[in-house]
């Protein structure tokens, strides 16, 4: 099972990068999607975080208030810490089955992974074929996040703080797309790599 684990920072363009793979037939398993998922209404996780951090952190409607949870756990790390133990090993079962399944009904030359922090930890690692790192100026990242959210300039570089650095993410990335330009050229730039990547598929095969 050929797997490609795409990342880049916040507003680097991941998801546009993984709807241009999608739609050239590529299963895309998104670790963000999976965490939405996993943590919708009725769903276990949800109690779990609820009881571990008070329904004070749900809507209305009994729905997740992510941006209210996810400002107090940037204001308490010990809290964002506990937060973590309960979501990521979740994602990571959900993400392998997902993957597996996908492998046993379409048979892909490969498969796009899309996790967010790849390189904040080493919990994927191990499965990966390669990792693909998007990649744009920290000033373009400000500003996408800032046109796609409710996000202020000062909220969004305390999120990048807690990522690793552009610096480290280009360095230990396997191959890079930089993507400062338009939703066209990236298409055209992932279309390429596709392709190369599909060759060397074949070859190995």
């Amino acid at each position: 099972m050929r797997i490609i684990g795409l990342t880049g920072g916040i507003g680097s363009g991941k998801s546009e990068a993984a709807k241009e793979f999608a739609k050239l037939g590529v299963p895309v398993v998104d670790t963000d999607a999976i965490a939405h998922t996993l943590t919708r209404v009725g769903e276990p996780l949800l109690a779990e975080i609820t009881h571990t951090f008070s329904q004070q952190f749900l809507n209305g409607d009994a729905s997740l208030n992510r941006a209210a949870l996810r400002a107090h756990v940037f204001e308490h790390p010990a809290e964002r810490i506990k937060l973590e133990s309960l979501l990521h090993p979740a994602i990571y079962a959900y993400a392998k089955a997902q993957l597996t399944l996908n492998q046993t009904q379409l048979n892909p030359s490969y498969q796009i992974l899309v996790i967010p922090l790849l390189f904040e930890g080493n919990r994927y690692q191990s499965m990966l074929h390669t990792t693909l790192v998007i990649d744009c100026d920290e000033t373009t990242q400000i500003k996408r996040t800032m046109a796609r959210s409710h996000l202020t300039e000062t909220e969004i570089k305390r999120i990048m703080q807690t990522q690793v650095s552009r610096e480290t993410r280009l360095q230990l990335a396997n191959e890079v797309i930089q993507n400062d330009g338009t939703v066209e050229e990236l298409a055209e730039k992932i279309s390429k790599f596709h392709k190369k990547l599909i060759k060397t598929c074949i070859v190995s095969e």
